[in-house]
């Protein structure tokens, strides 16, 4: 008798297991799409930051990286139901508190010398700045416009340092260095 009474209650047992993986593989699912989000900020800002990197500047490939990560993450967790909040306003708070706090840090790399009165380092600056901006794009799941405005981005560090030297040519090798 008491192998018919734990038969069902096992039973019970499997079939409450199953549920629950099954919530669990459904919580995957929804999670597929705001992952591919995060993985693009990363590749993207990392691109950027690699750019920095080859030029030697102080923000490269793993802090640009980082800020389009923390960008693309807050922008999700605000965004989207199945992960956070959900909440449209929300979104926007967001996106505003990351623009402020980025300033801060483009600020902090940005050098100023005193006896000459050359600031430097404003390039890296824009570029933590926009490695943000493209995180949020990101976030948002807004592909195209975040597409453009990483082959953009890319075009304009890569391309531009050389536009400098065809129209400004008569900056000295020591001025040169700085635009970089």
């Amino acid at each position: 008798m008491r192998r018919r009474v734990d038969l069902p209650l096992r039973m019970r047992a499997f079939i409450g297991k199953v549920g629950r993986m099954d919530a669990f593989i459904t919580d995957l699912q929804d999670l597929g799409e705001p992952a591919l989000r995060l993985i693009a900020a990363v590749v993207i800002g990392a691109l950027v930051g690699l750019n920095r990197d080859l030029y030697g500047k102080p923000a490269g490939l793993r802090l640009c990286a980082f800020v389009a990560l923390g960008s693309g993450l807050i922008t999700v967790i605000t965004s989207d139901p199945h992960v956070g909040l959900g909440d449209p306003s929300g979104a926007s708070r967001a996106i505003q508190g990351i623009v402020g706090g980025i300033g801060f840090l483009g600020a902090g790399v940005i050098l100023h010398e005193g006896a000459s009165n050359r600031v430097r380092n404003l390039t890296t600056a824009a570029t933590i700045w926009i490695s943000a901006a493209l995180g949020i794009a990101c976030g948002l799941g807004s592909w195209k416009m975040g597409g453009v405005a990483a082959v953009l981005t890319l075009a304009v560090l890569s391309l531009g340092l050389r536009l400098d030297h065809v129209l400004f040519g008569r900056l000295g090798p020591e001025q040169q260095d700085d635009h970089r």
